[in-house]
């Protein structure tokens, strides 16, 4: 706001200098008045002869209203006493110099430090003659300003040099112009609503950018959190649930599920520090998820050394037993090469047992939603698992009637297995599909 008044008063005195009227001759704060737009206008210039014969009773208006007219008087105008009615421009330019100081400061008019003056001691102080060795009595300058030392710096220099006590090292109205000019370091208009204005156009301009980085970054943090879902749930009802539809229940007519445990992992956790186990079980599982990747399946869940996967849902196949069998295999040949870190010498048993079978599969919570499934396959299908052997893979009677439609499974009959639950049923080990086989765990898993 400063800076647009200033310039206000100078482009004011501009027009005055170069028109008819040469000068003001008046000049002083109670001139300037603002408008409406908060835009500063220059009066009471002109006139001159009727301003002449305007006679000032100092008695009616008092000692100090008559003199504090004068406190903006140029020091060679108050000695002149047949000084021009109309002024001077370097008079002007004096005037200008003591209203600056009134805006820089905000101290009132010849502000002085530590002499209580009054106007009339002001203006015969000024009014007195100085030898070259004193300095003139002039308006109290702070060493600190409005906190912006670069403009301040100018507009001190700039002070100075119009205050100056010989009219002719006072600058032009032009030179004046010029310097306030350099202060407009934004390319401001001189207009004060016009600067707010423009600035209330960057701020919405510098809000849109904001609003788009942090529109961006939300979009970012949403994404992450939908791929997670897409980790968590199967990317259908993944969609569904992001989309803010209700999940139903969907009941599968056949589809098969894989279990597998840990042989002796409770043995082995016993031996072994927390630590070491969530490290095995990390290793395990991220070599596992390796290995499902490349079938048509749908990793379920994982409790502690349980790992259950299905296949035939939620996108039906006709091939699930299929996919869940060579999955199979590829798990027992992953964990041939798997090495314990704190067991190198072990070799890690993994129980695999697979039921083919109808579900219900549905989404169960929200705060932590769980897609979940029903029924008594899977019951069947982690008995298939509990009652299987080490490195060997358990396949129930219903799986295997699947795989034997299709060419290349090679299942070896095991007999009738006592079920909990279930009683005496018929089972199979799964040997090999075409030319994979089940590795080879020596005599001891033979």
């Amino acid at each position: 706001m400063k800076y647009s008044l200033l310039h206000d008063l100078v482009k004011g005195l501009f027009f005055l200098h170069n028109s008819e009227i040469r000068s003001h001759g008046r000049l002083k704060s109670s001139n300037c008045v603002v408008d409406s737009r908060f835009v500063l206008k220059v009066t009471d210039f002109g006139l001159h002869k009727l301003h002449c014969l305007e006679e000032i009773n100092l008695e009616e208006i008092g000692e100090h209203a008559y003199y504090k007219k004068m406190l903006w008087t140029a020091p060679e105008l108050l000695r002149d006493t047949n000084a021009p009615p109309m002024g001077t421009q370097k008079g002007d330019i004096y005037s200008f110099a003591i209203i600056l100081h009134e805006m820089m400061f905000r101290k009132g008019v010849f502000a002085l430090e530590n002499e209580d003056l009054s106007p009339n001691e002001i203006v015969q102080r000024v009014r007195k003659p100085v030898s070259e060795d004193q300095e003139p009595l002039r308006p109290w300058v702070s060493e600190t300003g409005d906190g912006d030392d670069a403009l301040n710096d100018t507009l001190l220099s700039l002070m100075v040099a119009c205050w100056s006590e010989d009219p002719h090292e006072r600058p032009e109205v032009s030179s004046v112009r010029k310097a306030v000019r350099s202060l407009n370091r934004d390319n401001e208009t001189s207009n004060l609503v016009d600067n707010l204005l423009k600035r209330m156009e960057q701020y919405a301009n510098n809000l849109e950018g904001l609003v788009e980085e942090r529109t961006q970054e939300y979009l970012a943090e949403k994404k992450k959190v939908e791929d997670l879902l897409h980790q968590l749930l199967p990317p259908a009802i993944a969609d569904q649930l992001i989309s803010g539809r209700a999940v139903q229940a969907e009941s599968y007519d056949c589809v098969t599920i894989y279990f597998s445990d840990i042989v002796g992992f409770t043995s082995l956790s016993s031996q072994s520090t927390p630590m070491q186990v969530v490290t095995l079980l990390n290793d395990l599982y991220l070599a596992f998820d390796g290995v499902v990747d490349n079938f048509k399946v749908y990793k379920v869940e994982t409790i502690g050394d349980a790992y259950m996967v299905v296949s035939g849902l939620p996108e039906r196949r006709e091939d699930h037993a299929n996919q869940i069998a060579q999955m199979s295999l590829s798990l027992l040949h992953k964990v041939k090469n798997f090495v314990i870190r704190h067991r190198p010498h072990e070799q890690l048993k993994l129980r695999i047992g697979m039921h083919s079978g109808s579900v219900v599969a549905g989404v169960v919570g929200s705060k932590m939603p769980r897609y979940c499934l029903f029924g008594d396959t899977v019951n069947t299908s982690s008995r298939m698992e509990s009652n299987g052997l080490p490195l060997k893979i358990h396949v129930s009677q219903q799986t295997y009637d699947i795989l034997m439609q299709e060419a290349g499974f090679k299942l070896e009959l095991r007999g009738s297995v006592e079920m909990k639950g279930k009683g005496m049923q018929t089972t199979y080990w799964l040997r090999g599909y075409k030319e994979v086989e089940i590795p080879d765990f020596g005599e001891e898993f033979a």
